[in-house]
């Protein structure tokens, strides 16, 4: 998993590899409940969105342009800075033993492996994989054991001359050796491992992978050998493109596509790049989607999959389009909007470390406090996808290890919160020390107090030079509100573009709760929406969500301030502050109106997109945040560092690994390697709905929904498109030929 960022989401390689109060009777139903359900896991809750043709339907030839958010610093997607252009490029040109399908399960790669399975389980178990007799690399070896030994010498973690990301699965293994004849490979593994599947995926030659030189440098720039439908033809850094060709020895179906070329384009230029042609296929955020939907010939329909409460993309009425709208039309013609949801849900990350935060107690009353399912909508039904909140920290709705476990700490219930609360000591209309709060602008009671006062010095620093007036730090109560609310609430979703575009936001800190203002916002009915502009947030990007346009603003009566021990229970929710980030920053709002109902107020501060994962999320100084997580199709190996309880290192920080909100306990972990140690699929899946039972209760994160996933693509490109879970089958991509339609049976739009 990774945070998303929505935002910036770590790579693959970095991603793939609780409390002191958990009350025990209040867990044990609701997880024995989850797990009584025949099938919990459901069906995804979006399928893809491709355009899904036959090969036959597909002209031979052409070149497919895909913008990318950067050509990778590094062809290795075991090193730490690998990115999700490293991936692409490794779907394209590697082997992967297997790949996801569209429900997000592991699949035996036919084009690799004829089989693939556990055949001795004691005393040891080992993994037999017999390999498709025409595979070979580029260079016309045969693909085999060498090349699985080498990359478990390099992944195992045993010689530290390797600059490897993570080890994860091959720190288990204790041999590898060839079978009966060529085409087989025996892995012998140390220590049970459940998700033995996720090994080997992708794998590089042994030239790659055999000494820590080849390993560390050897891949960073190019790949001389690979066996994929495609190869590296050429990595331009001038042109910012990376370009890939047909491989001629892939002994696979033959690719359509002569070439494709990944070309580096920022998410806030690609509309114009595809109206000036120089785009097939791009990532969008929704401002953009709504302006080439316009030029569809006709609105999709929302997918059988999005629900009752799907509606269409398309929001104007097209009788009645503005001067831009039609001048959008036309620049457009041609494209068409294909949407799902990624695999990857976005968060409310409190961290535990310290202040208020550190009681469970605490954080259950912030969880109590939130309507997910508003935020859900919010976010998804006016795109037309379903608005469902999530329902596990561990897989989406249709994985095999999902099951909605929120019932371990229950769902929006203000007085459930209050109670909560007041058990913590936080009570209402408590005594405030004169001149300590806001008379002097004191910081927030959580965890990060002292670190978010340096922060605001330093960012004060940063205004004052750049002429901006320092007190804009010791706003006034009612101005305060009224910035809160303006923005969560906006103009209506017929407003054009531009005024969406130049919504911006003054910078600096403003508190959410320091007037009594919902009283006032419920007199008003709703009449307002949120406000729409946010980029597409994907690696690199700003983490968290975007809230579109077309939403009314919550209602609801703000409840008193809440105090103990002389200071008022305020929280630092951090946020970026990019262009991009404005519908974030729109979110956070909403929760932030959310818990001042119960009485918490929330000191939202903006930071720079650079900073915010680096010097604030992994560095503790936060008590909210919003960031996002990829699902796994194996939790147990991969979602284990994200919560892992943190331990002491020997110099006497934390060691958190991925745990960012800090908030941990022994019996998880004990889930998590119970999980990853048994063959019985059954029982792992039992035991990482019970470990996520458990991370629910101890209300270290709070799973919100799952990101939208918008791809603009021309109308005739085929098989590709919004992949939802699936690996994209890049043999298959290419243009439809003259008079051919993609296949509705097979379409999930």
């Amino acid at each position: 998993m990774s945070h998303v960022g929505v935002g910036p989401r770590p790579g693959r390689s970095a991603v793939m590899r609780s409390a002191t109060f958990l009350i025990a009777g209040a867990l044990a139903v609701p997880a024995l409940a989850g797990c009584s359900d025949p099938d919990p896991a459901g069906k995804p809750l979006a399928g893809q969105d491709i355009a899904p043709a036959g090969r036959a339907q597909i002209a031979d030839g052409g070149t497919l342009r895909w913008a990318v958010d950067a050509v990778p610093e590094t062809l290795n997607t075991f090193q730490s800075d690998a990115d999700a252009t490293t991936t692409r490029i490794a779907q394209a040109t590697l082997p992967s033993m297997f790949r996801l399908d569209a429900t997000g399960r592991a699949q035996r790669n036919p084009a690799y492996l004829e089989s693939a399975k556990v055949v001795e389980t004691e005393p040891k178990q080992v993994v037999l994989y017999k390999l498709d007799q025409q595979a070979v690399w580029s260079d016309g070896r045969e693909i085999g054991a060498a090349d699985f030994a080498a990359q478990w010498r390099a992944l195992s973690g045993k010689d530290s001359a390797y600059w490897t990301a993570r080890n994860a699965g091959y720190d288990r293994i204790e041999k590898i050796e060839r079978g009966d004849n060529d085409l087989e490979v025996r892995v012998t593994f140390a220590r049970t491992y459940a998700d033995w599947r996720s090994l080997f995926s992708p794998l590089y030659p042994k030239e790659v992978m055999g000494t820590p030189d080849s390993f560390n440098d050897g891949a960073r720039r190019r790949l001389k050998v690979t066996a994929g439908p495609f190869t590296v033809q050429k990595i331009d850094r001038k042109a910012d493109e990376v370009t890939l060709t047909r491989n001629p020895r892939w002994w696979g179906e033959p690719a359509k596509l002569n070439e494709i070329v990944l070309r580096t384009v920022p998410r806030d230029q690609r509309a114009a790049a595809l109206a000036a042609g120089d785009l097939d296929l791009a990532e969008i955020d929704p401002a953009a989607a709504r302006r080439i939907a316009i030029a569809a010939p006709r609105p999709k329909a929302p997918s059988a999959s999005a629900g009752a409460g799907g509606t269409p993309l398309m929001g104007p009425d097209r009788r009645t389009l503005t001067a831009a709208q039609r001048r959008d039309k036309a620049k457009f013609r041609g494209f068409e909007v294909r949407k799902s949801l990624e695999p990857a849900y976005t968060q409310l990350a409190l961290n535990g470390a310290e202040g208020p935060l550190a009681d469970e107690r605490v954080r259950r009353g912030v969880a109590r406090a939130l309507d997910r399912e508003e935020l859900a909508k919010l976010v998804l039904s006016p795109l037309g996808l379903p608005a469902k909140p999530v329902g596990s920290h561990l897989a989406l709705s249709g994985q095999p290890a999902y099951a909605d476990n929120s019932g371990a700490i229950g769902g929006q219930d203000t007085a459930e919160a209050e109670a909560l609360l007041a058990d913590a000591g936080w009570v209402p209309g408590g005594p405030v020390k004169k001149g300590s709060d806001k008379e002097k602008g004191e910081k927030a009671a959580g965890s990060e107090g002292k670190k978010a006062e340096k922060s605001e010095k330093a960012e004060k620093g940063e205004k004052a030079g750049k002429g901006e007036k320092a007190d804009k730090e010791q706003r006034a109560d009612k101005d305060s509100e009224s910035k809160a609310r303006s923005r969560s609430e906006s103009e209506s979703a017929s407003a054009s573009e531009s005024a969406s575009e130049s919504g911006s936001e003054d910078d600096g800190t403003y508190i959410v709760g320091e007037d009594n203002k919902g009283e006032e916002s419920d007199k008003e009915g709703g009449r307002h929406l949120a406000q729409d502009g946010n980029k597409q947030l994907t690696q690199g990007g700003a983490p968290g969500a975007y809230a579109p346009q077309g939403t009314p603003a919550p209602a609801g009566a703000a409840a008193r301030p809440l105090a103990k021990d002389g200071k008022a229970l305020t929280l630092r929710f951090v946020v970026p502050e990019g262009a991009g980030s404005q519908t974030l920053r729109t979110v956070a709002d909403r929760i932030g109106l959310m818990l001042e109902r119960v009485g918490i107020r929330t000191e939202i501060t903006k930071v720079s997109d650079e900073s915010y994962f680096k010097d604030h999320i992994a560095s503790g100084q936060y008590d909210l945040a919003l960031y996002s997580w990829p699902a796994s199709a194996f939790p147990a190996t991969d979602a284990r560092p994200i919560y892992a309880k943190p331990v002491p290192a020997a110099d006497g920080s934390l060691n958190v690994e991925q745990n960012y909100t800090r908030v941990g306990t022994d019996q998880v972990d004990q889930l998590f390697d119970q999980a990853i140690g048994t063959l019985d699929e059954s029982e792992s899946r039992s035991l990482i709905r019970k470990a996520d039972s458990r991370i629910w209760a101890a209300a270290g994160s709070i799973p919100l929904f799952q990101r939208p996933q918008l791809t603009a693509a021309r109308a005739n490109v085929a098989n590709a498109g919004a992949f939802g879970f699936g690996t994209p089958v890049y043999e298959d991509m290419g243009f439809l030929k003259k008079g051919a339609q993609p296949s509705p049976s097979a379409s999930t739009n």
